[in-house]
């Protein structure tokens, strides 16, 4: 078990719908502890560098166009093992397979055409939470 910090998004979708409370609530009630909290208006730029592995890909714009459509809530937080442990959280990707129970389970659900709106993204991995950090909280590096 290991003590870590991940990088918390509220997506346009969760901001939007009035999840960003739960959100908070559910990591709370977990006891891990939100070390760094904002509302953001993601520019091209950041999500550039954020979803730089997709930025080639033809759904890219679609992704971009969605993450721009209104605020989102940028959070660190941190706790044993919260990478892991938000991810189950949060549930599977794709809203119609997350099971009841996780945020995307109880908040999300498919939509024809464009891309996932699923409420929530996490760094899924120290390596992510190093590289996205300095992206939505560059006061922090």
């Amino acid at each position: 078990m290991t003590e870590e910090r991940t990088l918390i998004l509220v997506k346009p979708d969760g901001v939007a719908n009035g999840h960003i409370g739960e959100v908070i609530t559910r990591l709370e009630n977990r006891r891990f502890k939100i070390e760094a909290l904002k509302v953001v208006n993601a520019t091209p730029e950041q999500l550039r560098e954020h979803y730089k592995a997709l930025v080639g890909k033809p759904y890219y714009p679609g992704i971009e166009k969605f993450m721009t459509s209104g605020p989102l809530v940028a959070m660190i937080a941190s706790g044993t093992d919260i990478i892991s442990v938000f991810h189950k959280m949060a549930g599977a990707t794709e809203p119609s397979k997350a099971d009841i129970g996780t945020i995307r389970g109880d908040f999300a659900r498919n939509w024809e055409g464009g891309p996932i709106q699923n409420v929530v993204h996490s760094s899924d991995s120290p390596e992510s939470v190093a590289r996205e950090t300095p992206i939505w909280f560059p006061e922090l590096s």
